[in-house]
């Protein structure tokens, strides 16, 4: 890790926005709020927490709203639709409040402590600040084999196609300032592939970003929602919209 660019002249940022899509997550809820709320407040860190409820099928939603009785800084929205991973985590990203944002899985596999160390270097003037598990210091716990692979296999791609060090661009748990979900719109991808098309478009935009190695749990309850035989045609054509404005919009996009 290097020291920021624009540590001379970077402001503090007045409120960390968790945005957290959220379908049929009843059981993983719970306790996953519960722990990210205490390591935020412990840190004194002003957050919101904006969980998406993407058409749960589950109770996910009374739960959310018995939640805020103990979760304060909890403010749920519904997506109406149409639904998806992807279209989950825009309709949140319409209602934050925050000039910073992180998105968070629900099922537990990302750490506070982890989200808290992306805070700081926002602060520190970072504009996007990205997560390796496949990094020295990172870690995976309980990953499926088969997964795996093809996760690895997916970043290689896109690692050689943009020519980017980044090694784990397809992981979700990214942070980012505000202006840069702003400067990254319109976003289109409705699925998974969203986890590329933003830090794939941050980078080719121009913004600044750092990585830091953080740790991933498999989730304890409920069932996984990336379905890997649905998504290969997703992530190739979003990588594909984001390399051809790389190399022929020509800087039209990128920051000034």
């Amino acid at each position: 890790m290097i020291e920021s660019p624009l540590a001379s002249r970077s402001s503090p940022l007045a409120l960390y926005s968790v945005v957290m899509p959220a379908r049929d997550e009843e059981a993983s809820l719970p306790p996953t709020l519960a722990a990210l709320y205490a390591v935020f407040q412990a840190e004194g860190i002003p957050h919101e927490i904006v969980v998406v409820d993407d058409g749960s099928k589950d109770g996910t939603w009374a739960m959310l709203q018995s939640l805020r009785a103990t979760i304060p800084t909890l403010a749920p929205v519904q997506n109406p639709g149409p639904h998806g991973f992807g279209r989950a985590i825009i309709c949140g990203l319409n209602q934050i409040k925050g000039d910073a944002c992180v998105i968070m899985m629900a099922d537990a596999s990302d750490d506070p402590a982890d989200a808290v160390k992306y805070w700081r270097l926002l602060n520190e003037g970072w504009d996007c600040v990205f997560g390796s598990r496949f990094v020295r210091g990172g870690r995976v716990v309980d990953y499926p084999r088969l997964k795996l692979f093809i996760n690895r296999l997916a970043n290689l791609f896109i690692r050689v196609l943009f020519a980017i060090p980044l090694n784990d661009t397809t992981n979700a748990f990214k942070a980012y300032r505000r202006s840069v979900v702003d400067g990254c719109r319109p976003l289109i991808a409705p699925h998974f592939n969203l986890t590329v098309e933003i830090p794939l478009k941050a980078i080719v935009r121009g913004f600044t970003w750092t990585v830091v190695p953080i740790s991933w749990h498999n989730r304890k309850h409920g069932v996984a929602k990336l379905k890997i035989k649905e998504m290969g045609s997703r992530y190739f054509f979003i990588c594909m919209y984001v390399w051809l404005e790389k190399y022929f919009s020509r800087g039209d996009y990128r920051t000034k």
